[in-house]
């Protein structure tokens, strides 16, 4: 069977570390951000960790 390709979507929002965990950034940045609160803007601002629940299948598409 040949090998799985690698899902051009999943590399260009997550990155594999060292400690197999998976980097992403988190949703809702774009726009409409005059509505959201500042404790809510900067909290989107750090980067967050792919849940337990989901990684076997980010792990897949990378």
């Amino acid at each position: 069977m040949p090998k799985m390709k690698t899902h051009s979507g999943a590399t260009k929002r997550f990155k594999k570390l060292k400690s197999n965990k998976i980097k992403g950034a988190k949703a809702g940045r774009r726009h409409l951000m005059t509505g959201k609160s500042a404790q809510k803007k900067r909290s989107m601002r750090r980067r967050f960790y792919v849940g337990t629940c989901d990684i076997r299948h980010v792990k897949s598409l990378l």
